[in-house]
């Protein structure tokens, strides 16, 4: 005959309450300090700075590498005299005007890429041609089309700002659910109701990213631009203020000039993006 399984007796022990336990304990300073990114960030870009005036006094040879307290000087002193602040408007404005118009058309290139086949094919075709060709290479032929003005810079804005933000805006849409893509059209919605209520939120992450790439590209190919077209209608931008002020050997104010474009690109990086961020998808979830 077979044994009967052997049955595990049971036990329960009673635990004692832990009454002079903290259930939560508060983090140190240091760890609570390290947490805040804009303090971690804060302290990286100390750290470069740092670096920066060790590598000066390294060299010890103003003209070649500035310090910091070198280029601060000139930096305060362009800013009060009004010089610099009347560069940073004039680029500004171009950028701005460039960037807006290029974001425009790939938001309507992708929306028509994702509703039609010839869109699809359109934009494959567009940006496997252009994406490619540098921004800077167009502009002999933007002064020769549109002559000296700042026409000339928002053709070459528009062209370094569209591939980049429509590629990430359609890669952007063909990740979107099927599930939501059934629901929209459940719903009835078809042409730009359906883009705009589910292909645009579904994918907004993804065209974030490409307004910073777009944003970040724009930038380089406006200083760029003005450093070898210089003043536009006489009026030039923080390109030709670096350009102009290396000519002249004032290596301090070239270093103030590359300075304060990083200090734009932070502050909206930090501002703008940010908190578009946190109030769209990093509250909805779909971003950490």
């Amino acid at each position: 005959m077979s044994q009967p399984p052997y049955i595990r007796p049971e036990f329960e022990r009673e635990l004692p309450p832990l009454r002079d336990v903290a259930v939560e304990a508060p983090l140190p300073l240091g760890q609570r300090l390290w947490n805040m990114a804009w303090l971690r960030k804060t302290f990286i870009v100390l750290l470069v700075l740092a670096l920066w005036e060790i590598a000066a006094r390294v060299q010890h040879n103003d003209l070649m590498l500035p310090g910091v307290l070198q280029t601060w000087h000139a930096f305060s002193e362009d800013m009060r005299n009004g010089e610099l602040p009347q560069k940073i408007i004039n680029s500004l404005s171009i950028l701005l005007k460039g960037y807006l118009i290029g974001s425009v058309l790939a938001l309507v290139a992708s929306a028509l890429a994702v509703t039609t086949q010839f869109g699809r094919d359109l934009l494959s075709t567009l940006t496997a041609m252009l994406n490619p060709l540098p921004a800077i290479a167009l502009l002999p032929l933007a002064l020769l089309w549109f002559g000296l003005g700042n026409a000339s810079l928002i053709f070459v804005l528009v062209h370094s700002v569209m591939w980049p933000i429509a590629l990430n805006t359609w890669s952007g849409f063909s990740g979107v659910p099927e599930t939501l893509r059934m629901a929209g059209r459940n719903y009835g919605l078809s042409g730009p109701r359906y883009v705009v209520t589910i292909l645009i939120p579904a994918s907004l992450p993804a065209i974030l990213s490409g307004l910073k790439i777009g944003w970040a590209f724009a930038w380089r190919t406006l200083i760029a631009a003005e450093l070898v077209f210089g003043a536009s209608s006489g009026q030039g931008g923080l390109g030709w203020y670096i350009f102009q002020n290396r000519n002249e050997l004032f290596t301090d104010r070239v270093f103030a000039g590359l300075v304060t474009v990083i200090a734009i690109g932070l502050l909206v990086e930090g501002v703008v993006f940010a908190s578009l961020e946190k109030v769209t998808v990093k509250r909805w979830g779909m971003q950490r």
